[in-house]
């Protein structure tokens, strides 16, 4: 444990630090009631080239504390994590918060590099960025496509995983698996999935992306009453130039339908068998969650070393750092201690 990460060795605990950190919580508290974000990251987007990337992403904390990168998901962006940022910046963190590829401010330096979705190039996206910014190993914590990644990077690339924190725990899968058919009822939840499979698909998510956005969100948050202002600080993310691109591309990719790259053929054959993740680890669920997830028995022995998963109550569905901030962050301060 690391004098950057321990509590009780830091002068952040003193009581002016007290005081500051629980108005943040009363704030986040009162927020998440009125289903509100409280700031808009937009303005305070900086931009780093990273492998095939310029990244956008925006940071906060002590420049020298422990690094904790958190990731967002489809249809979310940077936003889900207005109100953890706070929390960990006043825990002494080096808080990183970057848009995914086809997200916000990132883009790719060449033109005619493929617009890839396939998890593997995102992983390698984290780890491009990691190096970019001289960061060997970081807290990763994620929802949705940022679990996933995040669960990726922990299993290929554990030295480089201080801990993690995944909501939904384990993501990782592949094409083989993806070939296997799933209940009748589990295949109606992913109905987007084949409809993204179609041109039709294809040209409707292109002329109604934000309206899908709001669609999803209802549905896999069905208890998260969030307002106007936070639903478009977050769809203004889905106007990047390769958004669709990549989101298409996918889900077809997990459907055998469209190939990777073969840049990532050895990581992929990785990821084929399922690979345990040993870091320290907290999976977490909201119990209204209304989009597909597994049952955590049915990944808890993935994770071999230090674990815990912790079920969110209140009505907390699927972008859980957003409906509970105060979870989530307290979720990677443990996971950083374990």
């Amino acid at each position: 444990m690391t004098n950057s990460i321990e509590l009780s060795r830091r002068n952040l605990l003193n009581m002016a630090a007290g005081t500051v950190a629980a108005a943040q919580l009363g704030l986040i508290a009162r927020a998440r009631a009125q289903g509100t974000s409280t700031a808009n990251l937009s303005g305070q987007v900086r931009q780093i080239r990273a492998g095939r990337l310029d990244v956008g992403y925006v940071e906060a904390g002590n420049p020298d504390g422990m690094p904790v990168i958190l990731l967002h998901g489809w249809p979310y962006d940077i936003h889900a994590f207005t109100q953890v940022m706070p929390l960990l910046a006043a825990q002494g963190f080096r808080v990183i918060t970057p848009y995914l590829r086809g997200y916000g401010s990132t883009r790719f330096l060449r033109d005619d590099t493929l617009r890839n979705g396939q998890p593997s190039a995102l992983a390698a996206d984290i780890i491009a960025l990691m190096d970019a910014l001289g960061i060997h190993q970081a807290v990763l914590a994620g929802f949705d496509w940022g679990a996933r990644t995040a669960d990726i990077i922990a299993a290929l690339w554990p030295e480089r995983c201080k801990a993690l924190v995944s909501v939904s725990g384990y993501l990782i899968g592949g094409q083989e698996a993806g070939k296997h058919p799933l209940s009748p009822r589990a295949e109606q939840s992913w109905w987007y999935q084949f409809y993204f499979a179609t041109s039709r698909g294809r040209a409707g998510y292109e002329a109604n992306r934000n309206a899908f956005a709001r669609l999803i969100w209802q549905t896999a948050s069905p208890q998260w009453h969030f307002d106007e202002a936070t639903f478009a600080r977050s769809a203004a993310a889905l106007d990047n130039p390769d958004h669709v691109s990549i989101v298409i591309h996918n889900y077809r990719w997990r459907l055998g339908l469209a190939d990777g790259e073969r840049i990532y053929d050895g990581c992929e054959k990785r990821l084929a068998v399922a690979p345990t993740i040993h870091v320290p680890t907290i999976t977490m669920e909201g119990d209204a969650n209304g989009a597909p997830h597994p049952d955590p028995a049915a990944y808890a022995a993935k994770f071999t070393g230090a674990y815990e998963h912790r079920l969110i109550r209140g009505g907390i569905g699927h972008n859980l750092p957003q409906e509970a901030p105060q979870d989530f962050a307290r979720a990677v301060v443990d996971a950083a201690r374990m």
